[in-house]
């Protein structure tokens, strides 16, 4: 077998490399787009492709080249902020790279497996009686990046039912983990800790909404659900992943808060506050455990310790480079 996971180089296609090498004996090849950050250490057990995949030409090539068995397209713009900034950017790199990848593989390889990567974003304003959203629960989207990956699931629908790829589609919800950027509520908070921690800002951390309730699972375990549907699941469906519970993002706050080594005040921020918010979200994850028998596993508190001991090293590892000046 060989995957080919454009985006490996991301906080998610970095950690689903590291599960391969570790869980098979497959051959693994990845699209990058600009640093091989997360990936440098991994670069001599990987086959690499800068590439451009906004460019029909450039993926067709990739596909051509690498001859992948399985793909898992991660690559994306994953910021809801970012869309509010920029609604067209993110729709038109999101729709259109998704778009490239199905294309590319209806002429190049169409007996490879693809995972189209939606979100669980795209079922938006749910209502507490929707609660736990289920696979069939209406799609009413906040965003435009939700609207992006609402588009990036139905045409991996449309790519099943008309040219008969083989397509899984998933929809993740909130995953958190070591690495993940910055602009997501775990390691926005960590991060801030650990620079106070370091005297590298005032004793305050930032926050925006924290009442919210949201399903949070690591990224660990959300790899190797993608994992499972890649080899298992049914051609054509569509999975939530998620670990079927919910916390409130203050609960994320506190329990960081409780591991810091110096005292911290809080501070709202209004940069921080979407401009619609869902007061919770938590999903049903039924369908995905009935087919491959996947479940969440890595404990909530587990996952934030490993995100604060990530962001302490990276802290004092551009403290001492001086790429924090």
């Amino acid at each position: 077998m060989k995957a080919l996971i454009t985006g490996i180089s991301g906080f998610v296609g970095s950690h689903l490399t590291e599960y391969l090498l570790e869980t098979t004996d497959w051959e693994i090849a990845g699209t990058v787009f600009g640093p091989y950050g997360n990936i440098s250490d991994l670069c001599g057990q990987v086959e690499l492709y800068p590439a451009e995949l906004s460019r029909l030409d450039v993926m067709t090539f990739v596909l051509e080249q690498a001859q992948p068995d399985v793909i898992f397209h991660l690559a994306a713009q994953p910021l809801v902020s970012a869309s509010h900034r920029d609604p067209w950017g993110t729709l038109e790199i999101n729709i259109r790279v998704q778009l490239n990848v199905l294309e590319g593989v209806s002429r190049v390889n169409p007996q490879c497996r693809v995972l189209v990567v939606g979100s669980g974003e795209e079922y938006g304003l749910v209502s507490p009686e929707d609660l736990p959203i289920d696979e069939d629960t209406p799609l009413r989207p906040l965003s435009a990046y939700a609207i992006s990956k609402v588009a990036q699931d139905l045409l991996g629908l449309q790519y099943y039912l008309t040219h008969k790829l083989r397509i899984v589609r998933v929809r993740p919800f909130n995953h958190i983990g070591p690495r993940q950027r910055l602009g997501f509520v775990a390691p926005d908070f960590a991060s801030q800790i650990a620079a106070v921690e370091l005297g590298l800002r005032p004793p305050v951390i930032e926050v925006g909404n924290l009442d919210t309730r949201r399903d949070f699972s690591d990224v660990r375990d959300v790899v190797r659900a993608y994992v499972s549907l890649i080899t298992s699941g049914e051609l054509g469906q569509v999975y939530n992943v998620g670990s079927g519970k919910s916390h409130a993002v203050r609960d994320v706050l506190d329990i960081l808060l409780a591991k810091s080594r110096v005292p911290i005040e809080i501070q709202s921020d209004p940069q921080r506050m979407r401009p619609s918010d869902v007061p919770e979200s938590v999903s049903n994850v039924t369908r995905i455990r009935e087919r491959t028998g996947w479940q969440a596993e890595i404990p909530f508190e587990e996952s934030l310790d490993d995100i604060l001991a990530y962001w302490r090293a990276e802290m004092k590892k551009q403290a001492a480079d001086g790429s924090l000046a």
